[in-house]
Parts: structure tokens; C-alpha cells; sequence
């Protein structure tokens, strides 16, 4: 918990993360929690540049000094870490972590880590949903240049976590739904756009962010999870410009801006079906002035907040 700190104000009512949030604790009240995946093994494997291992302690460090605008509480529950090549037994690990946290009826908020941290955080979720009475379909939001649904028969890694999560869908029996949204041409081969076609995903390139088409967009996703009955969104901040996230493995040549993205978060937001948030891809030694980890803080702070 040392990591939280950051400047507190005389002021009533002027309270900030720092002061805030608390160590996580098994049958604390409902509220966020907070928890890393130091992981640079699945970008290794997907020959990306590597350091996202440290990216859970940058953007906690980001967020501390942020107001407080929350009613209910938050935790930290500590990160996971990935020792070597150990990916598999690491996601397992965190895997059982975010069941825990949903089982105790909080909301978690995973911190990466590449990429591959979206297979571990499915597993908690899928682990946690399965427990219930009915088939579940969950609405899988990606904000990604990428679609990471790269073949994992050979090799798993931070490009095949939702070509995993399909296979997982199927073997339970589940709806597949998955929307990639910021995805840029240039960066995914022709074989990838085949296979998104395939699994019936909902695709939005980059080059179609533009302020005539916000509307739209906003709309298809909303029709996306009107038909399903839960949320998972994760964000790989590579989908944003390299000036605005340039602390990624592989930086943007265009990307999306922020505030492109923010009806779209806001309606996912005030939904009442987001389980479960997760930031992947923030690597702190190539990051400048802190921006990555600052727009990745931001994020969990815009997303968490209370209802106004």
C-alpha cells in the first residue's frame, strides 16, 4: 500500500485515491478492487517490446493523487506476477484472484501487464459466471489496434487471448460476443480480418473514429450489449495515438483519441452489466512524462466513478 500517495488538501470534502482506498480483505463491503498482473511474458512470446511487467505500479502511481469521486469504496488486492515464462500458471493465479473478488460482489479493475492478461481475467470471470444457474452471455468490448485472435494452437501469447476465450465459449457452450473497436488495418493481417468475420465480431477501425460517426458506433455497441447480460471491457492502450500512449509495445501510427471513446465508456459505464475492467500494454520505459500511465489512471477513474 506505499505506492498510494500523493498531496492531501485542507479542504472538506477534497479527498484523493491515496486517502481512499484500503488493502483488500476477504467480506469487506462491496466496492472496486484493484489488483495488477506484472507480466511481460506474453509479449516476449508475441516478440513485442517488453517492461509491462511494471505498468500495475505505474498506474497506480498515476491514480493516487486523483480526486476521490466515488461513494462506494476501493481496494487494492495486490498484483500477480508472472515469474519467467510461467505465463499459464500466473493467469491461472490471477484467474482465481478476480473469481474471488466477484464472489465477494465487488467490481475488479486489472492493471497490466501485456495483453495476455485478458485470457486470466475471462478465466475469473467465466470461473465466477459459471456458478450461476444459466447460460450467461457476456459482451466482450476490446479497445484495441489490435484483434489478438492470432492462432494459440503453437503458442499462446498477448496476440491470442480472444482466439482463447473463443475456444473457451465453445466448450462451455456459450454465445461468443466480441467487439474490437479501434482496430487498425496495418497492423492486422488479412488471415485475422477473416477470422473476426467468422466469429461474427462486431469490427470498427480505427480510421472510421470521426465525429460524424461517434453516433453510430455508439449505437451498434449499445445494440451489442442490449443482447447480452454482462460486460467485460478491456482496453489495450495502444489503441490510442503514439503522442497521447507513446509507454506501449507497439505504438500507434494513428490510433484513436479519448474523447472518441468517451460515449461509448460512459454508456458502458452506466450500463449496470460492466463486471469487470481491464488495462493492458502500459510499459513504463518507454513511456514519456508519465502519459500512458496517466490516460490508463484516467481511464479507471472516468469508468469507476460515481453516478453524477
Amino acid at each position: 500500500m506505499g505506492i498510494w500517495q500523493g498531496r492531501t488538501d485542507p479542504e472538506p470534502n477534497s479527498e484523493r485515491w491515496h486517502q481512499r482506498i484500503a488493502a483488500y480483505r476477504s467480506g469487506a463491503e462491496p466496492g472496486v478492487v484493484v489488483t495488477g498482473f506484472a507480466s511481460d511474458a506474453g509479449v516476449a512470446r508475441n516478440k513485442g517490446r517488453v517492461g509491462a511487467a511494471d505498468g500495475p505500479a505505474a498506474i497506480r502511481r498515476a491514480l493516487a493523487p486523483m480526486a476521490w469521486h466515488r461513494d462506494a469504496p476501493a481496494y487494492d488486492a495486490g498484483d500477480v506476477h508472472c515469474v519467467g515464462n510461467g505465463l499459464e500458471d500466473a493467469q491461472e493465479a490471477l484467474g482465481a484472484r478476480v473469481t474471488e473478488i466477484l464472489d465477494q460482489g465487488h467490481q475488479p479493475v486489472v492493471l497490466g501487464g501485456g495483453h495476455e492478461v485478458a485470457y486470466a481475467s475471462w478465466r475469473g470471470l467465466s470461473e465466477h459466471l459459471d456458478k450461476g444457474h444459466r447460460r450467461p452471455t457476456v459482451a466482450i468490448i476490446n479497445l484495441d489496434a489490435h484483434f489478438d485472435l492470432r492462432d494459440p494452437s503453437e503458442q499462446t501469447s498477448s496476440g491470442t487471448p480472444f482466439a482463447q476465450i473463443a475456444a473457451d465459449c465453445a466448450r462451455r457452450r456459450w454465445p461468443f460476443r466480441y467487439a474490437c473497436l479501434g482496430v487498425s488495418q496495418a497492423a492486422n493481417t488479412r488471415a485475422l480480418f477473416h477470422t473476426a468475420k467468422r466469429l461474427k465480431s462486431l469490427v470498427v477501425e480505427d480510421r472510421e473514429f470521426r465525429d460524424s460517426r461517434i453516433a453510430y458506433i455508439k449505437r451498434d455497441v449499445q445494440r451489442l450489449v442490449a443482447d447480452c447480460d454482462h460486460v467485460y471491457l478491456t482496453i489495450d492502450m495502444d489503441v490510442f495515438p503514439a503522442s497521447d500512449a507513446p509507454g506501449v509495445s507497439a505504438p500507434a501510427s494513428r490510433g484513436v483519441i479519448l474523447t472518441h471513446f468517451e460515449p461509448i465508456l460512459e454508456f458502458l459505464r452506466r450500463s449496470r452489466k460492466l463486471r469487470l475492467i481491464d488495462i493492458a500494454e502500459v510499459n513504463p520505459a518507454y513511456d514519456i512524462d508519465q502519459r500512458t500511465a496517466r490516460l490508463a489512471a484516467r481511464l479507471v477513474h472516468q469508468l469507476t466513478r460515481s453516478n453524477a
